[in-house]
């Protein structure tokens, strides 16, 4: 199983906080270090210093770190057009070097964040998902020489030279996520290298799992080429004091979290990466709310990873 990092710098963070956090996590042996795309903070906390952009943030963690895997969870269809997202995430990688960089890419769901920084939020955006990644997969996928072409409902492209390709051959790896019973198995199918249930109860991403599962198997590919992932908040103590302590910290109750995060002392977690394991799932991305607190990454480093 493997556990990744993942971060919510909209809820305030700088660049220096991610890195100290990206270095951390390598360091102590942890898969990846993920972070959301968002530009507006959420809930009852101030934001500041403000938000960082996704990918310019994995740039710099790109040449400040060295073996980690990078990535968002996931970057919204809304923010960037396909064809310059497309060279980002292609110069990310070759900064980072072949294998590290992985794109979570989808719809885009948080208005208030497109209004606030005048980002056209259309009613109707699966359309655009969809036609991005037909136009992202086929930019990278171009034999070297050769020129893309697409016209579809939202995006167009003329005779694009298809520059520059990612050093990660064929390309980075998608990930793609949602609780849709047809459209997002069916793209994830298609297009995704693995697939994500964030934050949804156990039994719900048991299900997804399942759906998705067919729809890899009837497009053509083995189920198995899927990779299948969770993310879920982590909270983690060396015993009821510590948890306790920890949750008040980013203002949740004991109970709620063990219910629906990775929660509690090391051996409730173990167990709980279990289920997960039990369902088939080979990836899981701990939530980190308190970025500050980087003993609780080495707790889960010493006391969970080391069991698993």
């Amino acid at each position: 199983m493997d556990l990744r990092i993942f971060t919510e710098p909209q809820q305030g963070a700088s660049y220096d906080t991610l890195l100290t956090v990206a270095k951390a996590a390598e360091d102590l042996g942890f898969d990846a270090f993920f972070r959301s795309d968002h530009y507006l903070k959420m809930g009852e906390v101030t934001g500041e210093p403000g938000p960082t952009d996704a990918w310019i943030t994995l740039a710099g963690l790109a040449r400040d770190t060295r073996r980690i895997k990078l990535g968002t969870l996931v970057s919204p269809a809304t923010f960037r057009l396909p064809g310059p997202l497309a060279i980002s995430v292609a110069q990310v990688d070759a900064m980072a070097g072949p294998g590290r960089v992985e794109l979570g890419l989808g719809t885009g769901w948080f208005e208030d964040e497109h209004t606030a920084y005048g980002i056209p939020f259309p009613e109707k955006r699966f359309g655009l998902l969809e036609e991005q990644l037909e136009i992202i997969t086929g930019l990278w996928n171009t034999p070297d020489g050769a020129t893309y072409t697409f016209k579809g409902e939202h995006y167009a492209v003329s005779e694009s030279p298809a520059l520059p390709k990612p050093a990660t051959k064929p390309h980075p790896p998608i990930i793609l996520g949602g609780g849709g019973p047809k459209r997002t198995p069916r793209l994830a199918a298609r297009y995704a290298s693995e697939f994500n249930t964030s934050f949804r109860p156990f039994d719900d991403s048991d299900k997804l799992f399942t759906t998705v599962r067919e729809a890899v198997s009837a497009n053509g590919r083995s189920p198995e080429s899927m990779t299948y992932s969770a993310a879920l908040v982590a909270c983690v103590g060396r015993d009821e004091a510590e948890f306790a302590k920890r949750a008040a910290a980013i203002g949740r109750e004991p109970a709620e979290l063990r219910e629906n995060g990775l929660a509690g002392t090391p051996g409730e977690v173990v167990e709980k990466i279990g289920r997960y394991a039990g369902i088939g799932a080979q990836r899981l991305y701990l939530q980190f709310l308190d970025l500050q607190d980087l003993d609780h990454m080495e707790l889960i480093a010493s006391d969970v990873m080391r069991q698993l």
